[in-house]
């Protein structure tokens, strides 16, 4: 088989960047992409067969790690009835309820492809259900690639450093407006200067686009306050948080009710899927029991649905608390791990996730965590790549921790990072 480097000359000549999503070209960390050939529980295998830690897991999915067997044999069994149909399937019945049944805040649900579908068909029903378009959104925060969205946004936008938004017409963003992520006063000001303009806020409840950035204390609260006052709608967007978060997301964990929220490829297993998801007198509005339109030929795919509901019955019967008792302790070993080399890092966790904020204080927004050094983070990334560990590709992203990760992994990790050095 071909190496890495073979690979991605090769793809480099016929795929734009040589990959299929900016992020995974390793650029900002000074390296060439790996090249995946399988991947089980905690672990993935390169083309060259050299096996990594993986703290990427899918970019979030992968929660209950890679190759789940309870979730391969939903596939298997899929498979073998057919890959898609372009029509209704059971399964589409029992996931949503699975989803609905975790978050009660939510009384519908419609299943499409990915998160940028998810968040541009909800932008798209807030704006049909207010008469409004004006959307507030936060810098930093990475929303899918839609046209709207794509104002200051974080994850590979914000990685790559490319300057604002190249192919989309000025007249689409304008009706976007921004806030620093936690600056409730910033949100305010826009309601009080467009008080029956604004559509809807989209927000990631946690950000995990910039690094993990966390909700002030009323900052979430507020913002219920505020779409409630001026009659628009709260999206939370929780293609990250949702069951990573929390089995019932980011709103059940923080105790704040959206009007709607969009969700990704965790209510799949990591295969391609998204939802969109809200009130009755919302949802009730999209095509066809109403006039705001969205399809997808694939949306529903019974692979999909499969291995979904595999994924969100083992996750209902988790120890979501025992597996972020172990990332909180691992974070404070991996922190006392700098100290003693001298390094000064600030490490932010919640949950299962974490991100390492290098000369960096604990961010409340976006221009906090771009005073952390990405420098000091590509370095890092080599490192430990070069020690089997592998880590996203950006400062700007969140470290992912499945419950596949056993103590063997934590203690490697941290031994790798104790051999770190500046």
């Amino acid at each position: 088989m071909p190496t890495s480097h073979e690979l991605f000359l090769e793809a480099s000549k016929i795929i734009p960047g040589g990959v299929n999503s900016p992020v995974r070209a390793c650029r900002s960390v000074g390296c060439e992409p790996l090249f995946i050939a399988s991947a089980k529980g905690s672990k993935v295998t390169t083309v060259e067969g050299k096996e990594y830690i993986d703290f990427v897991e899918s970019w979030g999915p992968m929660l209950l790690g890679h190759c789940h067997p309870e979730v391969s044999s939903a596939l298997h069994t899929a498979v073998d009835l057919g890959t898609s149909y372009g029509a209704p399937c059971p399964n589409e019945v029992v996931l949503a309820k699975l989803i609905l049944e975790a978050m009660p805040n939510m009384e519908m649900v419609r299943m499409v492809n990915s998160g940028t579908e998810a968040t541009m068909s909800a932008l798209r029903l807030a704006r049909a259900c207010t008469k409004r378009n004006k959307l507030i959104k936060f810098e930093g925060c990475y929303h899918g690639h839609a046209d709207a969205f794509l104002a200051s946004a974080g994850s590979g936008v914000a990685t790559l450093s490319i300057p604002g938004t190249p192919g989309v017409p000025d007249v689409v963003v304008a009706d976007t407006l921004l806030a620093a992520y936690n600056d409730l006063d910033a949100v305010k000001a826009h309601f009080e200067k467009n008080p029956k303009d604004i559509a809807a806020i989209i927000v990631e409840p946690m950000a995990g686009n910039m690094g993990l950035v966390k909700p002030a204390k009323g900052f979430l609260e507020g913002l219920r306050e505020l779409c409630t006052k001026y009659g628009a709608l709260l999206i939370f967007d929780e293609v990250i948080t949702g069951f990573r978060l929390d089995f019932g997301g980011a709103q059940k964990r923080y105790n704040v009710k959206p009007d709607l929220t969009t969700l990704g490829k965790i209510i799949g297993g990591g295969l391609p899927v998204g939802a969109y998801a809200g009130k009755r007198e919302y949802m009730s509005q999209i095509a066809p029991s109403g006039n705001v339109y969205q399809a997808g030929t694939l949306s529903g795919n019974p692979l999909a649905m499969a291995a979904g509901i595999a994924t969100l019955n083992v996750l209902k019967k988790s120890d979501y608390n025992a597996l972020e008792s172990r990332v909180k302790r691992f974070c404070e070993e991996l922190t006392a791990a700098f100290k003693a080399n001298g390094i000064t890092a600030f490490i932010n966790s919640e949950a299962s996730m974490f991100t390492i904020f290098f000369e960096g204080i604990e961010p409340q927004n976006f221009s906090d965590v771009k005073k952390a050094s990405t420098e000091i983070y590509s370095k890092f990334y080599q490192h430990m790549r070069n020690e089997g560990i592998l880590l996203a590709p950006s400062a700007f992203e969140v470290a992912m921790v499945s419950f596949a990760h056993s103590e063997a992994d934590f203690e490697k990790t941290l031994q790798a990072a104790s051999r770190f050095k500046i």
